[in-house]
């Protein structure tokens, strides 16, 4: 079975795989947002992350490569009474604007190997507007102990190191790596092992 195929298959179920309450990483970061910005979410599965976003006053593009994921982040959106134009693509091929974006959020985006990564972090960090933030959180490798969601491939998960290098062209604000109870739908329940990630692309252009 193709990774689309395993990720429709999940987005198939009726209810909301991941919840509907956004990523707490990302919610504890609303101080940091603005009315008006522009924000996009990476891989943005149900739509959690982008409503709230849209919640809060942004200006919200989204996109996943999941038609169902993406009909029940429309769904969502309606609910809610928020405007997102969300979009059903993959990280290689949707198209990538450059310095478009004040927020880029990217929240467990970690079905991506690391030729996959690399692309999709370069991407992001040009996709960011001089001074914009990105917001990532993701799990680390001690996560396959606890087996309470992500992948089960080591070379997916994220380490210090990893984002650091990453992103070295972005100013790093906040990077660390915790334990903490997850209660995100049940596909992220339990004890988890986490590493988050906040950072400012260069205030002139790159």
């Amino acid at each position: 079975m193709s990774e689309l195929a395993r990720w429709n298959l999940r987005f198939a179920e009726p209810d909301y795989i991941f919840g509907t309450a956004p990523n707490r990483f990302l919610a504890s970061k609303a101080d940091l947002l603005r009315r008006g910005q522009s924000a996009l979410c990476v891989a943005d599965g149900e739509g959690r992350n982008s409503v709230w976003l849209a919640e809060q006053g942004l200006e919200v593009h989204a996109f996943d490569f999941s038609p169902p994921a993406v009909e029940k982040a429309k769904r969502l959106a309606a609910t809610r009474g928020v405007q997102v134009r969300h979009e059903v693509a993959g990280v290689d091929d949707w198209s990538w604007p450059q310095a478009a974006y004040d927020v880029v959020a990217a929240i467990f985006v970690q079905f991506a190997g690391p030729e996959m990564r690399a692309r999709m972090f370069a991407r992001m960090a040009q996709a960011l507007k001089p001074g914009g933030l990105l917001l990532l959180e993701g799990y680390t490798p001690k996560q396959l102990e606890y087996r309470t969601g992500g992948p089960s491939q080591v070379e997916n998960l994220y380490t210090e190191a990893l984002l650091r290098e990453a992103f070295r062209d972005l100013e790093i604000l906040e990077l660390r790596e915790y334990e903490a109870e997850l209660e995100e739908g049940w596909r992220h329940a339990g004890r988890s092992a986490l590493i988050d990630l906040v950072a400012r692309a260069q205030p002139t252009a790159r």
